[in-house]
């Protein structure tokens, strides 16, 4: 099946801001919270640990929400320029965001704007006006099927709180005006697009071009595919990769897109039907396979997992999770909980892998030649410089050119 996107030719031209590893595709992505992190002290307990993040090549940490929120968690923003979080005072975000910058971890911003809680009443007796803080909107800010008087929403609602209409000119005038603020005072770097399927994506695109983050990402989550009566995964998701294929086109190819549909693939792949691994065209079956130099892949984040647990990857088959998308290209995120709460095995197992990914160079653009897949085994070959190994099924490369880098519990990787 075909599918319309630019080109990763075009693209390249597109990311004529951005730096020598972004142009590469040499990525490796940290989310560096979970949905309990705001009880901890997180400014603070991240600072120490950046160190660690730069060692093991980690290039950007996404952070939750820096901003002042009506819940703690950080995704319901009100006051878009108060930088006192649950997370830790303004200071204590300053001193994390210098140690990054000097260990050269780029820090990526959670950018919360499909929706914003107001501080006053408005029209119809809703909480639609922001007076009294900065971007003191009206009710023509927010959409109309959300309790505001501006335009109607151009993407799904996010119900109970006002839905910022970005069809606003003077909206998307205050919206880059803060993203400019986030990149050049206080020292952001990148950007992570929350509920993007909250509003169109050309808004995402103008966003991108005009604030110049050195990367970004955008969350798209659309379900999979599942068969009914007792809905189990299709075997075949291409129609859910190419929503988000369409999505990222839509920004122009400005910003990549988490790859949910390598998620729910890989997600119950790993539980004894590895064969979905590839594509009715011998090809990976997510959004990797079809535009792998915008794909984000990733095994949890803090809505699929953590205490929220709304799409959770089996605990026991993680490692073969981590084996497959720190080997394969697009560019792959780990997630805190797995590399500091897990115990050192575990973070140890990860950072191997990211070792190998980097001395191996790896990338998002690598090609990948899929060996064998079977209910109980999927191998593959990247660039020729990486072999690898998941499932329970017995295997190893043939020639004495292979030598193993590292293996664990139903995983293994092999280079020359």
């Amino acid at each position: 099946m075909g599918f319309k996107s630019v080109s990763d030719d075009k693209l390249k031209r597109t990311e004529s801001f951005s730096d020598g590893v972004i142009q590469k595709g040499r990525e490796i992505l940290f989310q560096a919270f979970n949905w309990e992190s705001h009880k901890y002290g997180w400014w603070k307990n991240l600072e120490k640990k950046v160190a660690d993040l730069a060692k093991c090549g980690f290039t950007s940490a996404w952070l939750p929400p820096v901003t002042h929120s009506f819940s703690p968690e950080g995704y319901l923003p009100q006051n878009l320029y108060s930088l006192d979080s649950s997370y830790g005072s303004h200071l204590e975000l300053k001193a994390l965001l210098q140690k990054m910058d000097q260990n050269k971890v780029r820090a990526m911003a959670d950018i919360v704007i499909n929706h914003r809680v107001g501080t006053t009443r408005g029209h119809g007796g809703a909480y639609n006006r922001y007076d009294g803080i900065p971007l003191p909107w009206n009710e023509h800010a927010v959409t109309s099927c959300s309790g505001g008087l501006g335009s109607r929403s151009t993407g799904d609602n996010f119900h109970g709180v006002p839905n910022i209409d970005h069809t606003q000119a003077f909206v998307r005038k205050d919206i880059i005006g803060w993203l400019k603020w986030l990149r050049q005072s206080i020292g952001f770097q990148d950007f992570r697009f929350d509920f993007a399927k909250g509003y169109a994506p050309k808004f995402v695109k103008e966003y991108v071009e005009e604030s110049k983050p050195i990367f970004s990402v955008g969350e798209y989550w659309d379900t999979c595919n599942y068969c009914p009566p007792d809905y189990r995964l299709d075997y075949n998701q291409d129609s859910h990769r190419q929503r988000i294929i369409n999505w990222i086109d839509y920004t122009g190819g400005r910003c990549a897109a988490f790859d949910f549909t390598t998620k729910g693939i890989l997600q119950e792949a790993v539980k004894g039907e590895l064969w979905r691994l590839h594509d009715p065209q011998g090809k990976a079956p997510g959004v990797m396979g079809w535009w792998p130099s915008r794909s984000v892949t990733f095994i949890e984040n803090h809505d699929t997992g953590s205490t929220q647990g709304h799409w959770p990857f089996p605990v026991d088959h993680v490692m073969e999770g981590y084996a497959y998308i720190l080997t394969h290209p697009g560019i792959p995120s780990v997630f805190y909980d797995h590399f500091y709460d897990w115990g050192d095995s575990i973070h140890n197992q990860i950072a191997k892998l990211t070792n190998i990914r980097r001395q191996q160079d790896i990338h998002s653009r690598s090609t990948i030649k899929i060996l064998e897949v079977r209910s109980d085994l999927y191998s593959a070959i990247i660039d020729n410089k990486v072999c690898m190994k998941i499932g329970d099924g017995s295997w190893c490369p043939s020639g004495k050119e292979w030598k193993l880098a590292t293996s664990g519990h139903r995983y293994a990787v092999w280079h020359k």
